[in-house]
């Protein structure tokens, strides 16, 4: 049976041919796969040789915090000044040592004043074209910002620039020497509007107490704000620290002086009916 077996094996069935399809002259090209790039870790630098994403990381602290990191769409030109000039001109606020404002600004009798808040840099830029005897630390956490005003900085040859990138709370407390500011400029702070959030707004009794630290005699602080209630507590908050005193006689309100310019931003609100508070208040002797 196995000789038969073998002798005359079963046919293999051959298999039906599966017609091709016409190809469809309307029908859509394939799409290509796209590449998808592996996610950046949070805390590499956006720009290699720029600001650091979270420069204070290391000692991070538990607090409440009158800001929001705001990395935001950077333009070609704003990351082209940031690689090329932040090792020049900027600095990342990583409360690790002690900043010399002399060697920082290259001219240890210039005076310095803070800058905490500046948006996209316009007036920054304005009031360093103003008084070029006065340097001008910048300090913000928006990094198209940062790039816009290096650049307007370059631009306009304006030396008397600094950028500094972080917290300004760990600035003033752990980075810059008592006394050695000629000025505070805070203008237009995130007001908070929300009741629950008023606790963030950074002009609180213990800022300004920080602050005096830091200030010189004679130094101005100098806040604006267009929300009416924030400019309230401004001049509650200021008035009651025994280290600084009103410029105003009446105790009040001061007018907006010529070298604060007057930003888009601001005359946009004053077209809508936005009243303006400025707050000028000189550190006392003691």
């Amino acid at each position: 049976m196995s000789e038969n077996h073998a002798a005359n094996p079963v046919p293999t069935p051959v298999p039906t041919p599966v017609p091709t399809p016409a190809p469809n002259p309307t029908a859509p090209e394939p799409r290509a796969e796209r590449a998808v790039p592996a996610p950046r870790d949070r805390a590499e630098p956006m720009f290699p040789g720029g600001p650091l994403a979270d420069p204070a990381g290391s000692h991070h602290e538990r607090r409440i915090r009158s800001f929001r990191p705001r990395r935001g769409r950077v333009t070609p030109g704003q990351g082209e000044a940031l690689r090329r000039l932040w090792g020049q001109w900027g600095l990342d606020i990583d409360g690790l040592s002690r900043i010399d404002l002399g060697e920082l600004f290259g001219d240890p009798d210039l005076p310095v004043v803070l800058e905490i808040g500046f948006g996209m840099g316009e007036a920054t830029a304005q009031m360093a074209a103003a008084d070029p005897d006065t340097g001008i630390l910048a300090a913000d956490v928006h990094t198209p910002g940062q790039g816009n005003l290096l650049a307007l900085a370059e631009r306009n040859n304006l030396s008397n620039i600094r950028v500094a990138n972080g917290d300004a709370i760990i600035l003033l407390r752990e980075m810059l020497e008592p006394a050695s500011l000629a000025g505070l400029r805070v203008y237009f702070p995130d007001p908070w509007p929300k009741k629950r959030h008023h606790k963030r707004r950074l002009i609180q009794p213990e800022f300004i107490a920080l602050a005096a630290t830091r200030l010189r005699p004679g130094a101005l602080l100098h806040c604006a704000t267009d929300w009416e209630p924030y400019a309230e507590q401004m001049l509650e908050v200021l008035t009651a620290d025994p280290h600084f005193e009103n410029t105003q006689p009446d105790g009040g309100y001061s007018p907006r002086p010529d070298f604060r310019p007057l930003t888009k931003f601001e005359g946009q609100g004053l077209e809508k009916g936005h009243v303006v508070h400025d707050l000028i208040f000189r550190r006392r002797d003691t």
